[in-house]
């Protein structure tokens, strides 16, 4: 009998070691970084770590931009596993050769070349913000149990998270894995490593403290896209 599926992928290699220890340099040389925060603001009880923003900085760019295409990969490979994850809550359509329009099915996602499926992705999902991590070794850390999807900010972009990723930066530390409440699976932390799964509540999960060396991690969200670049003038109405 087949193992249940839990939703939660881990593509190794995503990004190279190389470019990840790049990265993790020139975090350590910022003088920009933050104390962590949560959806609510700062509370180092739930999350203690150092951070930085980048989507909006332009000395970032290329870090955005390799980071975002090693995302893209995984999640390619991950709506082929998952078609379910555009058909599902979409309910998209196609042009039937009859001059009307029939659903798309997970059949019909599979027969798509990775151009294909790449140009539906991107018509149905966006990046978010990515935010690099720095987790001190014996201190740093998440502990708390959350998820990523919640009705916080005032334009609800919160509420469009669809699938959270995370790409490990750095390893050679003790523990902190990322862990899975309800699936009871900890995902332990390996250079390039890309983490992708569901925000809801069903992933509620946190960020176990490392032990022997700091942790660096870049960590983001793919988004839907909003009801009117998806439904145009009539987002109330999709069908």
């Amino acid at each position: 009998m087949d193992t249940p599926a839990d939703f939660i992928e881990v593509y190794p290699g995503a990004l190279d070691p190389q470019a990840c220890a790049a990265i993790v340099e020139r975090l350590r040389a910022s003088d920009a970084l933050q104390p962590g925060q949560v959806g609510g603001g700062v509370y180092p009880e739930l999350k203690r770590s150092r951070d930085l923003s980048i989507s909006e900085r332009g000395d970032w760019a290329d870090v955005t931009q390799a980071l975002n295409v090693a995302v893209y990969g995984g999640l390619i490979a991950y709506l082929r596993r998952y078609p379910q994850a555009l058909i599902a809550p979409l309910m998209l359509q196609q042009p039937d050769g009859r001059g009307g329009l029939r659903r798309l099915s997970a059949e019909d996602i599979a027969a798509l070349d990775d151009r294909a499926l790449g140009q539906l992705a991107r018509t149905c999902l966006r990046p978010g913000a990515i935010n690099l991590q720095w987790y001190r070794a014996g201190e740093g850390g998440y502990p708390y149990w959350h998820c990523e999807l919640y009705p916080r900010a005032p334009d609800g972009e919160t509420l469009h998270r669809h699938l959270l990723w995370t790409i490990y930066l750095n390893d050679g530390f003790a523990a902190g894995e990322t862990e899975f409440l309800f699936q009871q699976r900890r995902v332990a932390p390996r250079s390039g490593d890309l983490l992708i799964a569901p925000t809801a509540f069903t992933h509620t999960h946190r960020g176990n403290r490392p032990e022997g060396g700091d942790k660096f991690i870049a960590t983001s969200w793919i988004l839907f896209q909003r009801a009117e670049a998806l439904y145009g003038g009539n987002p109330t109405n999709p069908a």
